[in-house]
């Protein structure tokens, strides 16, 4: 955290990343705290939707979030993308509450119990202590992230092989044989807008699985080195300005792909493709009016990624520049100090 040549800084109770800063084992505690707070309204709002769900209206015109997913998935819906058996969905949503328990004792657990400092904890544990300057210990770290993102691509694999996943085109379940070609992983990356066919999409998540896995073993086995050892800067501040840049430029591609595709975003379960305006700031609204000014899922969905991810992006440049060196003090002070200012000749 930036200190602005203070010695001793104190910060105020919200501010959270500075509690956290210099200790890896309170890290852990935040991370498992926070997956609580995620996996507990996944569950709430799971059940809040269900209770609000409505068989004999469109499921893309209730402004639901959660349950199109999961019908998308292949969980409790028939054909014509209608809800005929709750318990799957019930029972998501109690895995997921129970896992927030879980997770959330976890926190406590890492905040009460276990060493602030995990260079002090014994066993396995230690080996995950880090410092910011450490680039050999943070990549270590991010091989593992790595590693479960691309078992957890690998699950959705096989998933929509021996389960099945919702086809818009015969509105039903059916399983999916991924279509593992390069060649056509590489021509969608600036064409994804017009992808089509299940197959392709499996095929891509099972590419991207092994990018995923390969990746993660070569970071943890591996130091940074080159350009990128050179490049990066390794400071809290900058390493969280590359995640916010990275989940920033996800929000964008989601928001886009979510507004137009309709094939994996279907139209029966999120509503019709939506218009692209523009007012104070672009926004994506329906293109058909819905009774009591309701939005569908596909309109929630696109704008809620868009304005994370523009917020997301802001992040980035403050935590960059800061990162950098760049001291945010001097911005007020100029201002406050522009009616005394003179400019010579």
């Amino acid at each position: 955290m930036q200190s602005y040549g203070s010695s001793s800084v104190s910060y105020d109770w919200w501010a959270g990343n500075a509690g956290v800063a210099k200790r890896s084992g309170s890290f852990i505690a935040a991370h498992a705290a926070h997956a609580g707070l995620i996996m507990f309204w996944a569950g709430a709002f799971t059940l809040f939707e269900l209770a609000r769900y409505d068989g004999t209206l469109p499921m893309g015109e209730q402004g639901l979030i959660l349950i199109p997913h999961l019908a998308g998935l292949g969980f409790g819906v028939g054909e014509g993308s209608v809800i005929v058996d709750q318990q799957p969905l019930i029972a998501i949503a109690a895995f997921h509450l129970v896992s927030s328990a879980v997770l959330g004792a976890a926190g406590i657990w890492h905040t009460l119990r276990a060493p602030k400092d995990l260079s002090e904890a014994e066993g396995r544990a230690q080996k995950f202590h880090f410092e910011w300057s450490d680039s050999k210990k943070l990549t270590f770290i991010l091989g593992h992230h790595l590693i479960f993102l691309g078992l957890g691509a690998i699950a959705f694999v096989e998933w929509a092989k021996r389960h099945g996943i919702y086809d818009s085109a015969i509105g039903a379940v059916r399983q999916v044989e991924p279509n593992i070609d390069l060649g056509m992983v590489w021509g969608y990356q600036a064409n994804f807008l017009s992808i089509s066919s299940l197959e392709d999409v499996m095929g891509g998540h099972a590419v991207l699985a092994f990018i995923l896995t390969i990746g993660g073993v070569w970071h943890i086995i591996s130091s940074p080195f080159g350009p990128f050892k050179k490049v990066l800067i390794y400071n809290g501040e900058s390493i969280l300005s590359y995640s916010l840049a990275g989940v920033a430029l996800m929000g964008f591609v989601t928001a886009i792909w979510c507004a137009q595709n309709t094939t994996i975003y279907p139209v029966e379960l999120y509503g019709d493709p939506l218009k692209l305006n523009f007012a104070f700031s672009p926004y994506f609204s329906d293109a058909t009016a819905l009774e009591g000014g309701a939005h569908s899922a596909r309109a929630w969905l696109a704008n809620t990624h868009f304005y994370l991810a523009f917020f997301f992006l802001q992040g980035h440049f403050w935590h960059a520049l800061r990162g950098m060196g760049f001291n945010f003090k001097r911005v007020s002070e100029a201002l406050d100090n522009m009616g005394s200012s003179k400019v010579s000749a």
